[in-house]
């Protein structure tokens, strides 16, 4: 442990550091409406659609992180729009884009000259290497993400609860829905770099869900999202770090764990009042 306190003098664990606290953020607002909204396997296609962005940005040699947001938001502007106009089944729509993002991807990395990259990082996330623009990044939206939230808060609520009624109540249910999901997107490109985007939909789900096994109200809901996604990504970089483990599966079972013991928790204290 005393070494663990001693590597927070170098940039990479404190940035590392820095980065698990603004995922933190983007889990507990982020995560929150799409558990309750159930679009997480919605937020599985787009994060596999962000993957033919990555191999898309290799193959013309820019900026992957690029790619992969410009097609993560495009995936997400064609999921909604799809199922808000119900011309095809929500769920075989998200798995055409799953499928069809990995496929792109995997294709423009193998016709890419050269070495091929190492898409481990990408795949399983590896926090101790994000860089200090990725952490401008994500402080920019995730202040970006508590302003939108705390201005249209009533609105989000009402359609992740209930689309019919938000629209007797005469709200823009679609110009919601599609702010919500590219809100998703971004947040799960920025996530990228933590836990990968095999892993990110555990992240956005996790914490959301201690949250609402431990309250109702959705404020308080967020903030038990946000102590839970502190405390299983900063223990994840600890174990990562103490126990040389890959970090982004360190992140996710230790969610896997917390939420195993809230549930129990939940339940033993329901079965004793009894």
């Amino acid at each position: 442990m005393t070494g663990l306190f001693s590597a927070l003098q170098y940039d990479f664990m404190q940035n590392a550091l820095l980065g698990s606290l603004l995922v933190a953020i983007m889990c507990a607002i982020t995560g929150t409406f799409i558990v309750i909204k159930r679009l997480v396997f919605l937020s599985g296609g787009i994060s596999h659609g962000a993957f033919a962005g990555l191999g898309a940005a290799y193959f013309l040699g820019i900026n992957p992180m690029l790619g992969a947001m410009l097609f993560a938001v495009l995936s997400a502007v064609a999921i909604t729009r799809v199922i808000l106009r119900q011309s095809m089944p929500a769920d075989a729509t998200i798995g055409i884009f799953w499928a069809t993002g990995m496929a792109a991807g995997v294709l423009f990395i193998y016709i890419t000259p050269g070495y091929a990259p190492d898409l481990m990082p990408y795949l399983f996330g590896d926090i101790l290497t994000i860089s200090k623009e990725q952490l401008f990044w994500m402080a920019v939206f995730s202040l970006l993400s508590v302003l939108f939230t705390g201005l249209l808060f009533r609105q989000l609520v009402a359609v992740s609860f209930d689309e019919d009624f938000a629209r007797l109540r005469g709200l823009p249910v679609g110009a919601i829905m599609m702010m919500l999901m590219i809100m998703n997107s971004v947040a799960i490109v920025l996530m990228i770099q933590s836990v990968g985007i095999i892993l990110v939909m555990a992240l956005l789900t996790i914490p959301p869900l201690v949250g609402l096994a431990l309250a109702a109200e959705i404020r308080t809901v967020m903030l038990y999202a946000f102590l839970s996604a502190v405390v299983i990504t900063v223990g994840g970089l600890a174990l990562s770090f103490l126990l040389d483990l890959p970090s982004g599966p360190a992140v996710v079972m230790l969610g896997v764990v917390l939420l195993a013991v809230v549930k129990l928790s939940r339940r033993f204290s329901f079965s004793s009042k009894i």
